[in-house]
Protein backbone atom coordinates (compact mmCIF):
# COMPACT_ATOMS: atom_id res chain seq x y z
CA UNK A 1 0.00 0.00 0.00
CA UNK A 2 1.62 3.48 -1.30
CA UNK A 3 1.07 6.49 0.87
CA UNK A 4 -1.38 9.12 -0.82
CA UNK A 5 -0.40 12.74 -1.60
CA UNK A 6 -1.30 14.70 1.18
CA UNK A 7 -1.87 17.33 -1.81
CA UNK A 8 -4.63 16.27 -4.19
CA UNK A 9 -3.18 16.28 -8.12
CA UNK A 10 -6.12 18.44 -9.16
CA UNK A 11 -5.27 20.82 -6.70
CA UNK A 12 -2.05 21.05 -7.86
CA UNK A 13 -2.43 21.23 -11.58
CA UNK A 14 -4.72 24.08 -10.76
CA UNK A 15 -2.23 25.67 -8.85
CA UNK A 16 0.21 25.51 -11.84
CA UNK A 17 -1.95 26.30 -14.59
CA UNK A 18 -3.81 29.74 -13.17
CA UNK A 19 -0.84 31.47 -12.30
CA UNK A 20 0.26 30.86 -15.87
CA UNK A 21 -2.85 31.67 -17.01
CA UNK A 22 -2.79 35.24 -15.14
CA UNK A 23 0.73 36.30 -16.79
CA UNK A 24 -0.15 35.14 -20.05
CA UNK A 25 -3.61 37.39 -19.24
CA UNK A 26 -1.51 40.29 -17.89
CA UNK A 27 0.73 40.43 -20.60
CA UNK A 28 -2.43 40.07 -23.58
CA UNK A 29 -3.79 42.98 -21.55
CA UNK A 30 -1.55 45.47 -21.40
CA UNK A 31 0.35 45.06 -24.14
CA UNK A 32 -0.76 47.34 -27.36
CA UNK A 33 -1.11 44.37 -29.79
CA UNK A 34 -4.75 43.01 -30.23
CA UNK A 35 -4.44 43.89 -33.75
CA UNK A 36 -2.39 44.61 -36.31
CA UNK A 37 -3.22 46.90 -39.23
CA UNK A 38 -0.61 47.01 -42.78
CA UNK A 39 -0.45 47.88 -45.74
CA UNK A 40 -1.96 51.54 -45.47
CA UNK A 41 -2.77 53.09 -48.45
CA UNK A 42 -0.73 56.27 -48.86
CA UNK A 43 1.93 55.06 -46.21
CA UNK A 44 5.33 53.56 -45.83
CA UNK A 45 4.93 49.79 -46.89
CA UNK A 46 6.65 48.83 -43.38
CA UNK A 47 4.13 50.78 -41.46
CA UNK A 48 2.31 48.78 -39.18
CA UNK A 49 -0.35 50.25 -36.50
CA UNK A 50 -0.73 47.90 -33.22
CA UNK A 51 -3.79 48.61 -31.82
CA UNK A 52 -4.22 47.40 -28.11
CA UNK A 53 -7.38 48.13 -25.72
CA UNK A 54 -5.73 50.96 -23.65
CA UNK A 55 -2.82 51.89 -26.37
CA UNK A 56 -2.24 52.47 -30.15
CA UNK A 57 1.37 52.37 -31.64
CA UNK A 58 2.71 52.49 -34.93
CA UNK A 59 6.05 51.01 -35.93
CA UNK A 60 8.45 51.03 -38.80
CA UNK A 61 9.28 47.40 -39.55
CA UNK A 62 12.35 48.27 -41.44
CA UNK A 63 13.93 50.86 -38.69
CA UNK A 64 11.91 49.32 -35.74
CA UNK A 65 11.16 53.22 -34.44
CA UNK A 66 8.14 52.64 -32.69
CA UNK A 67 6.05 55.20 -31.04
CA UNK A 68 3.11 54.66 -29.27
CA UNK A 69 -0.13 56.87 -27.76
CA UNK A 70 -1.08 57.72 -31.28
CA UNK A 71 -4.35 59.53 -31.56
CA UNK A 72 -7.43 57.62 -32.35
CA UNK A 73 -8.73 59.42 -34.90
CA UNK A 74 -11.55 56.79 -36.25
CA UNK A 75 -13.26 55.99 -33.21
CA UNK A 76 -11.60 52.89 -31.91
CA UNK A 77 -11.30 52.87 -28.85
CA UNK A 78 -15.18 54.25 -28.76
CA UNK A 79 -16.41 50.94 -30.01
CA UNK A 80 -18.32 48.17 -27.67
CA UNK A 81 -16.43 45.58 -27.80
CA UNK A 82 -13.36 47.87 -26.93
CA UNK A 83 -14.79 48.77 -24.05
CA UNK A 84 -15.96 45.48 -22.82
CA UNK A 85 -12.54 44.40 -23.26
CA UNK A 86 -11.70 47.53 -21.13
CA UNK A 87 -13.72 45.79 -18.54
CA UNK A 88 -13.40 42.35 -18.55
CA UNK A 89 -9.67 42.38 -18.64
CA UNK A 90 -8.73 43.64 -15.58
CA UNK A 91 -11.95 42.82 -13.92
CA UNK A 92 -10.78 39.06 -14.75
CA UNK A 93 -6.98 39.78 -13.73
CA UNK A 94 -8.27 40.59 -10.28
CA UNK A 95 -10.84 37.79 -9.43
CA UNK A 96 -7.70 35.67 -10.70
CA UNK A 97 -5.33 37.14 -8.25
CA UNK A 98 -8.41 37.12 -5.41
CA UNK A 99 -8.98 33.01 -6.17
CA UNK A 100 -4.98 32.46 -6.24
CA UNK A 101 -4.82 33.56 -2.37
CA UNK A 102 -8.67 31.43 -1.98
CA UNK A 103 -6.55 28.57 -2.99
CA UNK A 104 -3.21 29.08 -1.39
CA UNK A 105 -5.33 29.67 1.34
CA UNK A 106 -7.39 25.82 0.63
CA UNK A 107 -4.99 23.74 -1.06
CA UNK A 108 -2.77 23.65 2.27
CA UNK A 109 0.12 26.01 1.87
CA UNK A 110 0.81 26.37 5.74
CA UNK A 111 -1.81 23.57 6.76
CA UNK A 112 -1.60 19.84 7.56
CA UNK A 113 -4.16 18.77 5.65
CA UNK A 114 -5.85 20.63 2.55
CA UNK A 115 -8.83 22.41 3.12
CA UNK A 116 -11.37 20.68 -0.29
CA UNK A 117 -14.24 23.65 -0.01
CA UNK A 118 -11.46 27.14 -0.17
CA UNK A 119 -9.89 24.48 -3.02
CA UNK A 120 -13.27 23.91 -4.73
CA UNK A 121 -14.37 27.68 -4.03
CA UNK A 122 -11.42 29.31 -5.57
CA UNK A 123 -11.79 26.81 -8.36
CA UNK A 124 -15.14 28.43 -9.46
CA UNK A 125 -13.36 31.90 -9.35
CA UNK A 126 -10.61 31.07 -11.26
CA UNK A 127 -13.48 29.69 -13.79
CA UNK A 128 -15.70 32.73 -13.94
CA UNK A 129 -11.85 35.22 -14.42
CA UNK A 130 -11.01 32.64 -17.22
CA UNK A 131 -14.61 32.95 -18.77
CA UNK A 132 -14.54 36.67 -18.65
CA UNK A 133 -11.56 37.07 -20.28
CA UNK A 134 -12.28 34.93 -22.68
CA UNK A 135 -15.41 36.29 -23.12
CA UNK A 136 -13.77 39.78 -24.15
CA UNK A 137 -10.78 38.11 -26.33
CA UNK A 138 -13.69 36.04 -28.35
CA UNK A 139 -16.05 39.28 -28.55
CA UNK A 140 -13.18 41.10 -30.12
CA UNK A 141 -11.80 38.86 -32.03
CA UNK A 142 -15.64 38.25 -33.81
CA UNK A 143 -15.75 42.19 -34.25
CA UNK A 144 -12.13 42.52 -35.24
CA UNK A 145 -12.59 43.18 -39.07
CA UNK A 146 -15.75 45.69 -37.84
CA UNK A 147 -13.77 48.00 -35.87
CA UNK A 148 -12.59 51.21 -37.17
CA UNK A 149 -9.32 51.13 -39.39
CA UNK A 150 -8.03 53.18 -42.54
CA UNK A 151 -9.67 51.57 -45.54
CA UNK A 152 -7.69 49.45 -48.00
CA UNK A 153 -5.65 48.33 -44.91
CA UNK A 154 -4.74 45.15 -44.04
CA UNK A 155 -5.93 43.64 -40.28
CA UNK A 156 -4.43 40.51 -38.91
CA UNK A 157 -4.88 38.77 -35.01
CA UNK A 158 -2.28 40.62 -33.00
CA UNK A 159 0.28 38.85 -30.17
CA UNK A 160 -1.99 40.52 -27.28
CA UNK A 161 -4.98 38.36 -28.40
CA UNK A 162 -3.53 35.48 -28.84
CA UNK A 163 -2.03 35.43 -25.02
CA UNK A 164 -5.30 36.78 -23.81
CA UNK A 165 -6.71 33.84 -25.74
CA UNK A 166 -4.19 31.47 -24.13
CA UNK A 167 -4.30 32.44 -20.88
CA UNK A 168 -8.03 32.51 -20.63
CA UNK A 169 -7.48 28.98 -21.36
CA UNK A 170 -5.54 27.98 -18.71
CA UNK A 171 -7.21 29.97 -16.16
CA UNK A 172 -10.30 28.16 -17.26
CA UNK A 173 -8.63 24.30 -16.77
CA UNK A 174 -7.11 25.49 -13.73
CA UNK A 175 -10.03 26.48 -12.30
CA UNK A 176 -11.63 23.37 -13.31
CA UNK A 177 -9.44 21.12 -11.49
CA UNK A 178 -9.49 23.20 -8.49
CA UNK A 179 -13.02 22.75 -8.55
CA UNK A 180 -12.49 18.99 -8.49
CA UNK A 181 -11.67 19.80 -4.94
CA UNK A 182 -15.17 19.62 -3.67
CA UNK A 183 -15.67 15.71 -4.15
CA UNK A 184 -13.48 15.49 -1.19
CA UNK A 185 -16.04 17.15 0.87
CA UNK A 186 -18.23 14.28 -0.47
CA UNK A 187 -15.61 11.66 0.31
CA UNK A 188 -15.55 13.27 3.86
Amino acid sequence: HLPSMRTPTEMIVGLVLCPCGLLLTLTGTLAPNWRQVSLIPDQPIDLVLEHGIWDMCRERQSTHDRLCGQADELGYFEQVPVRVAQGLMPTSLVLTLLGLVVAALGVRCWQKEPQPVLAGVSGLMLLISGLMSLIAASWYTHELWALPAPAGSTLVVGYSLVLSYLGSCLEILGGLALALSFHHCCKQ
